[in-house]
């Protein structure tokens, strides 16, 4: 009968986990998006440092950075982009249908996501973990404290199931209150209808900043899991693939060579051979990528590297205050790391 099943729903378009699977990507997505004269970009509609539009209705944050790069490689143009907001229930399904190129919405590489929603995940850009946020006056220090608490969580996310997992290996009780966007999840929680709240943690510094008294939560200490973020895009289409995943190994390849947004022209005229093949000036790696050679210091020009990326949207003179921990290069005590160009 499970193979009966099995068997059926993949008749009708649907994964054995469920999900809609995506229709291969043409080998032509870079000449759609230069054709259409715009990069579509799936994005959080809001989520502070990553992916939230200003006073003006102008989009920034990291994730947005990570897009703007892209468009800055094939158009030598950041601002050559459309955002399109999704949420997490929504996000897959965009991208599987074509609405979007590409997907840069802190989503969570794993493997069922990985191996059976037709989609390819093109390199991990920030090192993430989920936690808990508690009202100092609830009194708990540790998230193995909570035994009977009411927890809010946002539906559809690895959030969700990695809080079951975390109290179910503990044999803790807990109350599940799930939300189905992470605006309603945060005001349920700001509101009193739960004692904790659990995301990663990233967003968790993100979304207390949103609450009515921010002084008066605490972000506990457990780290439950492993939340690698990395943008995606449809399987079928190699070349847009590949242009994806090295807009970031070149950005965080440029901040390990010390190449920066503020000294890349002086840069262009640097002997050394690694910093030669990222700016373009020996040979012509663009090329394989459908680029021009100058592809990388068009995105450093106009986005900066890795650090700038980070450091302007998360960093510690930012409302955020994110240390860069595993974030950090890793010759400086983190796991951030690029293969070379050459």
């Amino acid at each position: 009968m499970k193979r009966y099943l099995t068997s059926l729903a993949l008749g009708l378009g649907m994964t054995a986990f469920g999900f809609a699977m995506a229709a291969p990507a043409s080998a032509a997505t870079l000449d759609q998006v230069k054709q259409r004269g715009a990069l579509q970009c799936g994005s959080n509609p809001g989520l502070a440092g990553f992916g939230v539009p200003n006073e003006r209705g102008e989009w920034t944050g990291f994730d947005i950075d990570m897009c703007r790069a892209i468009a800055a490689a094939i158009f030598d143009d950041p601002t050559k982009i459309k955002f399109v907001p999704l949420t997490a229930k929504d996000r897959f399904t965009a991208l599987q249908s074509g609405e979007i190129d590409v997907l840069m919405r802190n989503t969570t590489w794993t493997m069922s996501r990985d191996t059976s929603l037709g989609l390819s995940f093109t390199g991990v850009n920030y090192y993430d973990g989920q936690g808990f946020l508690v009202r100092k006056s609830l009194g708990v220090n540790s998230a193995l404290e909570l035994n009977g608490a009411s927890v809010c969580v946002q539906q559809g996310t690895t959030t969700e199931l990695n809080l079951a997992d975390f109290f179910r290996s503990h044999n803790i009780k807990y109350e599940v209150v799930a939300f189905g966007s992470a605006a309603e999840t945060v005001k349920a929680y700001d509101s009193g209808r739960c004692d904790a709240f659990t995301t990663d943690a990233s967003a968790l510094y993100a979304e207390r900043l949103r609450l009515v008294n921010p002084d008066d939560h605490i972000v506990l200490p457990e780290i439950i899991s492993k939340e690698p973020f990395a943008g995606s895009v449809r399987h079928g289409d190699d070349q847009w693939f590949d242009l994806v995943q090295w807009t970031l190994f070149a950005m965080i390849n440029a901040e390990d060579l010390g190449v920066s947004q503020a000294n890349v022209d002086e840069q262009m005229t640097s002997t050394n051979p690694e910093i030669k093949r990222l700016l373009g000036t020996e040979g012509n790696f663009g090329e394989s990528i459908g680029l021009t050679k100058d592809w990388a210091y068009r995105i450093i020009k106009k986005v900066g590297n890795y650090g700038d990326v980070f450091e302007r949207n998360l960093g510690e003179k930012t409302p955020l205050k994110i240390k860069r921990g595993l974030n950090a290069l890793w010759t400086k005590g983190g796991i951030m790391y690029a293969p070379p160009i050459r």
